[in-house]
């Protein structure tokens, strides 16, 4: 078998992090594992082993003769059996399909915003020559039985890769331990990820318990939105407290400097960041959207989106209530070794492309 991941960008989010893990664990089951970047690439492309086949596209507009002629002839010479195409790159997947029909497509759909508003498009008539279809969570996967045409859908559950090598050159200097307890936020600055309600929590907690600090890491388009949030920290004097580190290629490595891990979002899918938190052994707090409530369930703690007073709550709990917090953080490490593994998921995963 010759599969092949395609991603429009290697910066940093949860598809792109999915297709890197994709093709690192194919890598060591199958004849040949490649990745394709269509667009832009990014910190990611360092997390790719040397056993992944890598192409970038270089990709300029949605219909781009070299870029499709560049990956059909990669293709055609890898001998490639399979394209697992991650979110809106399955367009480009498809022109492939249709140009080389022996090769089956698989699209990836990650799609992590509320689900009532999401239209379905020109998409269900391209769904009926997806060989397969992999949703990320429960919700996705009813959607895809409900609005696309592709009989193989499937949901597979985001998994976390083995291998990890810590750094020497990673700067913790605002992560103080011991006597200040330090949260930290793995997300990137977008609404999506609702930062300020996180933040107008923040600003409560501390009020309590002036011996905390929050560390922002996630990638920074220093947007408006990305504004609105220094201009939050620098009007509530929070600028010695709050830390924002943008993108960052070794995130796993900041967890481990962490007390607490929280997300604050207003929609997810299945956040890989919960995932993240649990493998470093942290106390989760996190809003009750997507698939965080049935990941979580008695083993963390969850506030309604846009609740920063209950967000609040949660986060003082976790301070003041040790053994909860240890507890806690213990339980969820071990079901997410048990349930989000590499081998789990991907013992499934092999035998529904052999299908």
């Amino acid at each position: 078998m010759r599969v092949i991941q395609l991603i429009d960008s290697l910066r940093s989010g949860g598809a792109e992090r999915m297709a890197v893990n994709y093709a690192n664990a194919l890598a060591k089951r199958i004849d040949e594992s490649y990745l394709c970047c269509t667009r832009m690439e990014g910190l990611l492309k360092k997390k790719l082993s040397p056993e992944v086949g890598y192409l970038f596209l270089d990709k300029k507009k949605t219909l781009d003769i070299k870029a499709f002629r560049k990956l059909r002839r990669f293709v055609k010479e890898h001998k490639i059996d399979l394209i697992q195409a991650h979110s809106s790159s399955w367009f480009l997947a498809l022109m492939i399909k249709w140009s080389l029909p022996r090769v089956k497509l698989i699209w990836h759909d990650h799609y992590g915003r509320e689900l009532q508003g999401r239209k379905v498009g020109i998409l269900k008539y391209a769904s009926k020559n997806f060989d397969g279809i992999l949703s990320v969570n429960s919700e996705l996967l009813e959607w895809s039985k409900k609005n696309l045409r592709s009989k193989k859908i499937a949901y597979f559950r985001n998994f976390l890769l083995n291998d990890q090598r810590i750094p020497e050159d990673i700067d913790y200097k605002n992560f103080i331990h011991g006597s200040v307890f330090n949260i930290i936020c793995l997300a990137n600055l977008r609404p999506q990820k609702d930062h300020l309600n996180l933040l107008k929590a923040f600003k409560i907690v501390s009020e309590n318990h002036a011996k905390t600090s929050l560390h922002l890491v996630g990638k920074d388009e220093n947007d408006e939105y990305s504004k609105s949030i220094r201009d939050f920290i620098a009007s509530n004097a929070l600028e010695e407290k709050v830390f924002i580190y943008g993108e960052q290629e070794k995130v796993e490595f900041f967890l481990g400097q962490a007390d607490l891990g929280i997300l604050s979002s207003v929609s997810e899918g299945l956040p890989l960041a919960l995932l993240e938190y649990g493998r470093a052994g942290l106390p989760v707090v996190s809003t009750k959207v997507g698939q965080c409530e049935e990941i979580l369930r008695e083993k963390g703690l969850l506030a309604p989106p846009g609740d920063s007073l209950k967000l609040a709550e949660c986060i003082c709990h976790y301070i003041e209530k040790e053994e909860s917090r240890k507890s806690d953080a213990a339980s969820f490490k071990r079901y997410v070794k048990e349930e989000f593994s590499e081998e789990v998921v991907m013992s499934s995963y092999i035998t529904y492309f052999n299908q």
